[in-house]
């Protein structure tokens, strides 16, 4: 299910060396981040709720897009 485009989603990107970054931008802006890597790009700017970050693809092993359930309270485990 798509989201409205103005909402901001939590992402993960990790980095070789195990370093991870969090940043909240809209999810336009995650399919750019993941095309650019797809690509193969060197340098990218990141368009974030906080600004913009540059961030050196060739080093990223991973872009988590959080999930969109939201769980309030325990599970039950």
């Amino acid at each position: 299910m798509a989201r409205d485009s103005g909402e901001d989603r939590r992402v993960e990107v990790g980095f070789s060396g195990g370093q991870v970054i969090l940043m909240r931008m809209p999810e336009k802006a995650y399919e750019q981040l993941r095309r650019a890597v797809q690509d193969g790009r060197t340098w990218y700017d990141v368009e974030t709720a906080d600004g913009v970050v540059a961030v050196n693809l060739t080093q990223v092993v991973f872009v988590k897009l959080e999930s969109s359930e939201h769980r309030v309270g325990f599970s039950g485990l």
